[in-house]
């Protein structure tokens, strides 16, 4: 260590000793026993849950909840003890919970929980009394009920309080998106899917831990992190029932397969990705080989162009916000889509996709998509957005 002058070697003994001396009288450097404890009950709560044995699981405190999760096939299930506060014969302990689903997830699900215990008086040992999601942290699946299961060929359906029939549809339609999607993304990813169907929109939100009002009309969002494979170990398509009942068999389809298209992209997607690329390419992939003209899936795009109102500029990320403006909303999404579909038309699949990853290869947002379209498409931005805005007067006008 640099420093001025120097230290004798009695002087560091003296120290230590010192320092010795210090823990001794109170450092709270030690273990604690309380978290320790909490610690080996959570420990054993988890090897139950592991081992499908109820017995044990409600020896080490409430079995509330326990038969909720026992169709889900669980590969891994620990906790970690971040914090315990104690008050007498209570605590509260603050912890993560990680999970794998197994055979489809590349890693294990963290989440927050909060876990309140008691202890017996008379033999002195922590019994857990709730284990509930923690401030910050939404639902899981078997926090709103017993979780059925269904599987497809290429998905896993998780459903509460939905029909059998309801989550075989849904599986159906996820085996249809992930070969879609495939055909489409040509890099490698898993080639499955795990779909979450809530009861209700309120159990959607439960799930992402957001007001209702935050996803009132919207058919279903993919939970997961951006940022590399590394950052990517389980995805969730997570559906909303309310609005997604109200679509026909083709929007049905089209936005599972929108959401599987996030599933597949999830590791080249980076912060340095546009919201206009990310969910134009989705859309594009979703919409790919259906048929469908360019005025029938961009409604709200066509009216505006038709009025004279051809946008100036791509959609920025803010546009995307779930609480905007329902017609603007529609608007950001149909113009990230035709985007998407343009550089498909003009410049080839293979260079879109070529595209997404160069976009997501980079650090940081600034200068990703300008680097990106001059190395992949020999363009820059603005002359790319001039070509956009005549393609869209071309197919809407």
């Amino acid at each position: 260590m640099a420093g001025r002058g120097r230290v004798s070697g009695s002087s560091v003994v003296a120290l230590c000793l010192l320092l010795v001396a210090l823990v001794a009288c109170g450092g709270r450097t030690g273990a604690d026993p309380v978290r320790a404890e909490v610690q080996r009950v959570l420990d054993r709560r988890a090897a139950a849950v592991l081992a499908h044995d109820a017995t044990a699981y409600a020896r080490t405190g409430t079995a509330t909840g326990f038969g909720n999760l026992g169709a889900i096939p669980l590969a891994e299930w620990s906790y970690r003890v971040n914090q315990v506060d104690r008050a007498g014969d209570t605590a509260t302990a603050r912890v993560e919970l990680r999970y794998r689903v197994e055979g489809y997830d590349r890693g294990a699900v963290a989440t927050g929980r909060t876990v309140r215990l008691s202890r017996d008086g008379t033999a002195g040992r922590w019994s857990v009394d709730s284990d509930r999601p923690a401030k910050e942290s939404g639902q899981q699946p078997w926090d709103q009920g017993a979780v059925e299961v269904v599987r497809g060929e290429h998905s896993l359906v998780l459903g509460v309080g939905q029909s059998t029939a309801a989550l075989r549809s849904f599986a159906g339609l996820a085996d249809r998106a992930v070969p879609a999607v495939s055909d489409a993304w040509d890099a490698d990813w898993a080639r499955r899917v795990v779909v979450v169907v809530p009861r209700s929109l309120e159990g959607m939100a439960g799930l992402l831990g957001s007001p209702a009002s935050s996803y009132r009309g919207i058919a279903a969002v993919t939970t997961g992190e951006t940022g590399g494979r590394e950052h990517a170990p389980a995805d969730r398509v997570v559906v909303n029932p309310d609005a997604y009942g109200l679509l026909g068999d083709l929007g049905k389809q089209v936005v599972l397969t929108h959401e599987t298209t996030h599933v597949a992209t999830r590791s080249d997607t980076t912060s340095a990705t546009p919201l206009w690329l990310s969910e134009g390419y989705a859309d594009w992939v979703g919409y790919r080989g259906t048929g469908r003209a360019s005025t029938q899936s961009a409604p709200e795009l066509t009216r505006a162009v038709s009025e004279g109102r051809t946008p100036d500029r791509l959609p920025a990320d803010e546009d995307f916000g779930f609480t905007a403006d329902a017609d603007e909303l529609a608007r950001a999404y149909e113009s990230g889509w035709l985007a998407c579909r343009m550089i498909a038309a003009q410049w080839g699949e293979d260079r879109l996709n070529a595209l997404y990853r160069a976009v997501g290869a980079h650090d940081e947002r600034a200068g990703a998509v300008e680097d990106a379209m001059g190395e992949v498409l020999g363009t820059t931005p603005q002359e790319f957005t001039r070509r956009w805005r005549e393609y869209l007067r071309t197919e809407l006008g």
